[in-house]
């Protein structure tokens, strides 16, 4: 396969409803598609950095500028480019691997649509559809919370995620497992909001049978959720902290976690992903598929990713319609708690070039 060029994509898409986390709310998402084009097929991929460098040091603009100036001239110097290879190439700029993410799944989905081959089968899916969660942003009020989660139950969503921070959180959790009950499967996201001195105030939300606690402590302190882990009963998922399949076989091997969110552009694309899945598969730690806010491009391949074995719990992966009025591809929709994995090739959706040229900003071509 060989690439003419790669055509960059910014986007801004507003969300449905403001998302609060604890670093920050977000209203739109400016986004970065990537289209690789060969003679054989396009292939696209979604770079999911957020505006500013606030859950991790890369940014949208960052991303589309590495990707430019150094990214695109590497690639296109390398005699033979495959994504089995983009990592290797790119190996020598160190960090960005958000960005290095998207420029890799762009490449895989336009192999995979060269032979025909789903995302599904090529990472190893076993299932033709996934259960999924939804996570809810910090809200103005514990009512408004009730409201919002109860609506979520009512389409038929099968786990709920809690953003939480201090001051927000021992009440918020309190609430939706009295209002919903012991069968609510329940979860809380901390996105680094706490240090080790909060144990004994993340160890108040054990009465509430928690699947588990996110990234309560920074993504640098793997001794500190090792201790952690000793001084609370609810189990410790790592998300931040993991960023390949060595730092999650180092989180395992100091017991920092019980369990692991994926999320691919944060491990720098879906290879690197199934390599952490294996990792964690070997050593007995479920698995789940994090989320964020992407776009049909994105939430295909996540669906796919999913569908392998070792994904026991729901992911934050989530139909269209909860972040956007209009998607750029066909929408996922909810079906029985789950979403379907695409069949097709490759990513098996492509954006709508309507709605493609409505929602974009600027476009920047490098020919190879």
């Amino acid at each position: 396969m060989k690439i003419s060029g790669v055509e960059l994509r910014r986007l801004t898409m507003p969300l449905r409803s403001p998302f609060e986390t604890s670093f920050g709310v977000a209203t739109e998402r400016d986004i970065l598609l990537v289209r690789v084009a060969t003679e054989e097929a396009d292939g696209w991929g979604e770079c999911v950095a957020m505006n500013d460098p606030l859950y991790s040091s890369e940014y949208t603009q960052g991303a589309h500028d590495v990707i430019t100036r150094y990214f695109l001239p590497k690639l296109a110097a390398a005699p033979r480019v495959t994504a089995a290879l983009v990592a290797q190439i790119l190996a020598p700029f160190k960090g960005h691997p958000i960005a290095k993410a998207a420029v890799e799944s762009a490449v895989l989905d336009a192999e995979l649509r060269a032979v025909g081959t789903s995302f599904g089968d090529h990472l190893g899916a076993v299932r033709t559809s996934v259960p999924v969660g939804v996570s809810v942003g910090i809200m103005p009020s514990v009512a408004e919370l009730i409201d919002t989660v109860g609506g979520y139950l009512d389409q038929g969503y099968r786990r709920v995620k809690l953003k939480i921070k201090p001051g927000w959180d021992v009440e918020p959790v309190r609430a939706v497992r009295e209002r919903f009950g012991d069968e609510l499967l329940l979860q809380v996201d901390a996105n680094t909001a706490y240090t080790l001195g909060d144990a004994q105030r993340l160890a108040a939300l054990d009465p509430f049978d928690l699947l588990l606690i996110e990234q309560p402590l920074p993504e640098d302190d793997l001794r500190g959720h090792a201790a952690l882990s000793r001084l609370v009963k609810t189990p410790i998922c790592l998300d931040e902290s993991i960023v390949s399949a060595r730092s999650a076989a180092d989180a395992i091997a100091l017991d920092a976690c019980r369990i692991v969110n994926i999320k691919p552009a944060r491990v720098g694309g879906y290879l690197e992903a199934r390599r952490v899945h294996d990792v964690c598969a070997a050593h007995g730690v479920p698995v789940w598929c994090g989320g964020m806010l992407e776009t049909g491009i994105g939430r295909a391949a996540n669906v796919a990713l999913a569908a392998l074995p070792n994904f026991t719990l729901p992911g934050d992966i989530s139909a269209s319609e909860r972040y956007f009025t209009r998607d750029i591809t066909e929408p996922f929709v909810l079906r029985d708690g789950g979403l379907d994995v695409p069949q097709g090739p490759g990513l098996g959706v492509t954006p709508d070039p309507a709605l493609l040229e409505e929602f974009t900003t600027a476009k920047h071509w490098f020919g190879f």
